[in-house]
């Protein structure tokens, strides 16, 4: 059975609907299931919705009548991400305890003060709050205790006092950190001071080693330079002047669908690869962009003084590491939040304000917080004014791989507005980048 109808292909009715106590529609699907706890007949409410500043998610929830057994579990709608993401949170006040928490079942978690880790793979997915993250680990922490105390009195001593310890936590009588690790890269923790920087959470990516993508069923690419050197048409002349075509899944629908791909030299810069994809069953239309060359030695922070409206219309490239700052408006979009792009300046504040308004469905219905939709709201406000010319800001692009760019209306000469730096990358950002233990050096 589809979950996509006709209008979905359309456009009209979107499968994951964003949560409002107003929409009809929002209502879960109900399953008739066994129930393995004692064997009879129970039900399933399938849910279909979207976390903010993240991605759509199934909630489902078993309930049976007859032995009262219930069960909920998490799963990620869309496909595995590029890389892997690590969230690591400092909780300072109770209030932290309130963040929602998407948890794969795929992702490790982890709390150092403590010394303690929940392992990957042996809970399913969840969507709760870092409270309910503790009560969850201590409740299965709790669940073989009587046996212990029959069999293994003094394990089951040093658990029980390990179990105090960590439900103490829920009081955040002191500061500890949880780390949530996840190969997959679809867990997430909420930033509730969005569209702002968080600064007791920091979010980094990594590239999975071949163990994480056996553990996660994904199969490497089986050909080797030597191969692809033998086939013709791959020479770097040869790309420079066709559009290459393959074969890939829609990120929305999963339908088949090709992405087209080819080299683009940006001048007074490099070349670069564009990637579009289109889907022919929904119509999703995505577009991405890739350095071409290699992560340059420096850093690069590029500023540049809006002073004219006609700044809009100056052409840059973000890449996935690339960060985008507005000091003026206490904004920090970090790495791979909207992925690379070639675009204009003004493009680029579009898609911000598309990201974090017009995709953000906590800002409308019961799960609205008072005063959130307002802060929401007031942020676009304040882009529209900033692409209009009626607000004067910067623009920050800070890349610790150099490969962004932001196009000088005066070259070859200086633009007066503008300002590239050259930096040395901290050991933080080399690990970010997977350069740390990247060795090129008597490789055999």
């Amino acid at each position: 059975m589809s979950l996509i109808g006709e209008n979905d292909v359309r456009g009209e009715t979107a499968v994951f609907k964003e949560i409002s106590a107003e929409d009809d529609d929002m209502q879960p699907t109900v399953i008739e299931s066994l129930c393995m706890n004692c064997y009879e007949n129970g039900s399933t409410r399938l849910l279909l919705t979207r976390i903010p500043f993240f991605k759509e998610i199934i909630i489902s929830s078993f309930t049976c009548p007859h032995c009262n057994w219930t069960n909920t579990e998490i799963q990620s709608a869309g496909r595995i991400q590029d890389q892997g993401v690590t969230y690591t949170l400092r909780v300072r006040s109770k209030e932290d305890l309130n963040r929602e928490v998407v948890k794969a079942d795929s992702a490790t978690t982890r709390i150092p003060e403590l010394d303690f880790e929940i392992p990957a793979y042996t809970q399913k997915g969840s969507l709760s709050t870092i409270e309910g993250l503790i009560e969850r680990a201590a409740a299965g922490l709790e669940q073989e205790q009587p046996i212990r105390q029959a069999t293994a009195p003094e394990v089951a001593e040093k658990i029980d006092k390990f179990i105090e310890k960590l439900k103490k936590l829920k009081d955040v009588e002191q500061e500890f950190t949880l780390v949530i690790d996840d190969p997959s890269g679809n867990s997430f923790v909420e930033n509730p001071n969005a569209p702002q920087k968080d600064e007791a959470l920091s979010i980094s990516h990594f590239k999975r080693t071949p163990e994480q993508d056996a553990r996660l069923g994904l199969k490497a690419d089986d050909d080797t330079e030597e191969d692809n050197a033998e086939k013709p048409g791959n020479d770097m002349n040869t790309l420079r002047n066709e559009v290459l075509m393959f074969n890939t899944n829609c990120p929305e629908c999963n339908a088949p669908a090709s992405t087209n791909m080819k080299l683009v030299q940006i001048p007074h810069f490099k070349e670069v690869i564009i990637m579009a994809t289109n889907c022919d069953s929904c119509g999703h239309r995505t577009n991405e962009v890739k350095s071409g060359g290699a992560t340059e030695d420096l850093g690069t922070k590029i500023t540049l003084h809006l002073t004219d409206p006609s700044d809009m219309s100056r052409d840059l490239l973000k890449s996935e590491t690339c960060s985008v700052l507005i000091p003026e408006l206490e904004f920090e979009l970090g790495m791979a939040a909207v992925g690379g792009k070639f675009t204009t300046l003004e493009g680029l504040l579009k898609d911000i304000k598309h990201l974090i308004v017009s995709r953000n469905p906590f800002i409308c219905g019961d799960s609205a917080t008072p005063g959130r939709a307002e802060k929401i709201q007031l942020f676009g406000k304040k882009i529209d004014q900033v692409i209009s010319g009626e607000r004067d800001v910067h623009i920050i692009l800070d890349d610790p791989a150099g490969n962004s760019y932001m196009q000088n209306v005066y070259a070859p000469d200086p633009d007066p507005e503008m300002t590239v730096e050259k930096y040395e990358r901290t050991f933080e950002q080399n690990e970010d980048l997977g350069l740390n233990d990247m060795k090129t050096d008597n490789y055999q």
